[in-house]
């Protein structure tokens, strides 16, 4: 893996006067990525939070509220916008080659002066959640792994949703049954035997988007290798909580991640 290394960082407007924000320039895989960088405005040492967005291209992208949410509980965040997004090099291909963009990321906050190295959580919203399974795969201490709303089959993902299907057998190659190799590449349920940190999967269960069986299969592919995994089922929610319960519900992760232990 290359050295982690912020080729440039300027200030970002923040929506919250405790959190300084930056837009940042990374290396990745020899790509200038962008990314954006979340730290609490007060000196101090923090554990660290790798924060990975779904969609893909403008869907989904990164929001500076989001990422202002969970720093302002105390973690240093960094949330790749993945290659070829906002002016970086490159082109997105779904959980493919761009899964070095969170790769690199995770190295630099790693390296990050102001993070406790052996803290930093994993975190992966709809799409990420595959982002988020594949780097905890890659970084065995890494302190946590959390999946929101997440992904955890790609194929699945290709049947469940038909708008989808023309920009994945674009991006991906194929469809599952002529791209077989690619969709398995993609999807983390065939590598969790190497996954060494907790997992908290977070799901509603009239999610449209990404549906509760994604949560299910990952639940329990992880409970029969045994591996420590807890989950939060919502009953009557969907792809995006209602404001009030996205609030508790950031905290309470907060919470558990800072209670991890490996």
């Amino acid at each position: 893996m290359e050295k982690p290394q912020i080729l440039e960082k300027f200030p970002f407007p923040s929506p919250n006067p405790n959190v300084n924000m930056y837009l940042i320039t990374y290396l990745s895989a020899g790509l200038r990525v962008k990314g954006l960088l979340a730290e609490p405005a007060h000196t101090g040492m923090y554990e660290g939070m790798l924060y990975l967005r779904g969609g893909i291209k403008n869907v989904g992208m990164v929001r500076a509220a989001r990422i202002g949410q969970f720093a302002s509980e105390g973690f240093i965040v960094f949330a790749p916008y993945y290659r070829g997004n906002r002016g970086g090099e490159g082109n997105e291909d779904f959980a493919g080659e761009d899964r070095k963009d969170a790769f690199s990321a995770y190295e630099l906050l790693r390296s990050h002066p102001s993070v406790v190295s052996s803290r930093i959580h994993i975190f992966g919203f709809s799409r990420g959640g595959v982002m988020a399974l594949l780097t905890g795969i890659k970084y065995g201490d890494a302190a946590s792994v959390v999946v929101w709303g997440g992904v955890s089959d790609m194929a699945l993902t290709y049947v469940e949703r038909k708008d989808l299907r023309r920009m994945m057998k674009r991006v991906i190659g194929g469809s599952p049954k002529t791209a077989v190799d690619e969709f398995e590449y993609r999807t983390p349920l065939y590598q969790l035997e190497d996954l060494n940190p907790p997992v908290l999967i977070i799901h509603g269960l009239r999610d449209e988007n990404v549906s509760v069986e994604h949560a299910y299969r990952l639940e329990k592919r992880l409970t029969a290798l045994r591996k420590p995994v807890e989950t939060w089922y919502f009953e009557h929610v969907n792809h995006y909580f209602p404001p009030n319960l996205n609030r508790q519900v950031v905290h309470d992760v907060c919470t558990w991640m800072k209670k991890t232990q490996k």
